[in-house]
């Protein structure tokens, strides 16, 4: 005479309540209707979640297809920047244009909306386009330096002589003329363009990691 194999106890899949249960019938995954509802209501929203993580990764990749050649320049030019603002800091250098410390330059503009440095081009992107994304054209600044402002430029000194004045006591004069000399064309693709803010993106999250730890 054969016997009915009898079904092995399972633990209910509602993550409050996980008591030991033998099931009725096959696949059954609850203990109970309520602990069935219960799961309904947790899949739903796992479920919303999945499709908003899936509607939001669509968007980005939709929007980095519509991105023009100048969208990606201003791409590269932001992770070169953030860079070097980043480098420049966790050395313990100071504004390139005033020569002020961290210290005293956040006591003053600490207030300031973005933090109180920035990272300036000492050759601006509009007379010298083709130096924009050259790390060594670009330094950390106050605020109110990098806006143009004396208030705190040094004594008799506008803002572009102090910045020059700085970037010599940094890498010397022969290689501040070089710079100024430089008048390669660069001409980046945008898969060129892409790469630079990859790079500049990693080398800034490990700048970070490093100074966390």
């Amino acid at each position: 005479m054969l016997t009915t194999k009898q079904p092995k106890p399972k633990t209910c899949k509602n993550p409050a309540c996980r008591a030991s249960f033998v099931p009725a019938r096959i696949g059954q995954a609850v203990c109970s209707p309520a602990c069935g509802l219960a799961t309904k209501d947790v899949n739903a929203d796992k479920a919303r979640k999945a499709l908003a993580d899936v509607g939001r990764r669509d968007i980005e990749v939709r929007k980095e297809a519509l991105k023009t050649r100048s969208d990606h320049m201003k791409d590269a030019e932001k992770a070169v920047r953030d860079y070097r603002r980043t480098y420049e800091l966790s050395i313990g250098s100071g504004c390139i244009s005033c020569g002020g410390s961290q210290e005293s330059i956040l006591h003053a503009q600490g207030w300031k909306t973005g933090g109180a440095f920035d990272a300036g081009h000492f050759l601006g992107k509009g007379a010298r386009p083709e130096l924009r994304l050259v790390p060594n054209n670009i330094w950390l600044q106050c605020k109110s330096c990098n806006a143009g402002s004396s208030k705190f430029s040094r004594k008799g000194e506008t803002v572009s002589q102090g910045f020059r004045i700085g970037l010599i006591d940094r890498i010397g004069l022969e290689a501040v003329e070089a710079l100024e000399a430089d008048h390669t064309p660069r001409k980046e693709t945008v898969e060129q363009l892409k790469a630079i803010t990859a790079e500049y993106r990693a080398k800034t999250r490990e700048l970070k990691r490093g100074h966390a730890a």
